[in-house]
């Protein structure tokens, strides 16, 4: 995921909205959403190294990342960062006895933010921030490569559009689609070349090898049905669309 935003008890019905775009080189093998068969997890699949960027557990166990963009930072020999959102999920820990672990574990795996817990209590975590897992209030909140509510073009546009979307998941799409770029002034410098800044500044990210692949909205009520809705891409056109409505146990 290079996108994530939250709404936290915001909707009268819904005490938890997610809504997500995952960005990625598009030659990286992936598996849509769906539900895994070794495990009780709803979640895509990054065929390449076997983890995910996000997913929900039957019993309501959430976990969302992004990576955290520091062009320096070296991969080789580190664990890959999906995998962690697949050992929450399967985890019986509790979100913060889990990122309290993980805290020790974080320079195993290149830079990281986490987003983790349920529909009742949602933790963030950002490896590279240098503090502890905390509770998210309620509120919008959104993560891109930097640390959570870091603002951002893209996560300034989209916590100020979906305060307006939560009643419509057309209208949620609709965000994560947009497609406008950053001013230079306003991008941030993350130590990439300004041609990549002005590239990934849109929330809905399209190049020649690189780009959004996929948008994913969940939505838990309360009654604790869930649904979750996922578009996949084609590079930047719309191929397939998974919905997925289940009962939380």
């Amino acid at each position: 995921m290079c996108l994530i935003a939250i709404a936290i008890r915001q909707h009268p019905e819904k005490p938890l909205i997610v809504a997500a775009n995952r960005d990625e080189f598009y030659r990286r093998p992936t598996e849509p959403s769906n539900w895994w068969k070794e495990s009780p997890i709803l979640a895509g699949r990054d065929i390449e190294k076997g983890g995910t960027w996000m997913g929900i557990s039957k019993s309501g166990r959430f976990c969302a990342l992004t990576n955290y963009r520091d062009p320096g930072e070296q991969s080789a020999g580190r664990k890959s960062r999906g995998h962690i959102v697949r050992a929450f999920l399967e985890s019986h820990l509790d979100a913060p006895a889990f990122l309290e672990e993980l805290d020790r574990e974080k320079n195993r795996y290149p830079g990281f933010n986490l987003v983790a817990g349920t529909q009742d209590e949602l933790y963030a975590y950002g490896s590279r921030s240098g503090e502890k897992a905390y509770l998210l209030p309620a509120g919008i909140h959104a993560v891109s490569n930097a640390f959570m509510n870091t603002p951002w073009p893209k996560t300034a546009r989209v916590k100020k559009k979906m305060a307006g979307a939560l009643n419509s998941r057309e209208e949620l799409f609709h965000m994560l689609g947009d497609r406008s770029a950053a001013a230079d002034q306003a991008l941030p410098h993350t130590g990439v070349p300004i041609e990549w800044e002005r590239l990934l500044s849109p929330v809905f990210i399209e190049s020649e090898t690189y780009g959004t692949r996929s948008s994913t909205i969940l939505e838990i009520n309360e009654g604790r049905s869930a649904v979750w809705t996922e578009r996949i891409f084609k590079p930047g056109k719309p191929a397939k669309e998974h919905t997925f409505s289940f009962q939380i146990n």
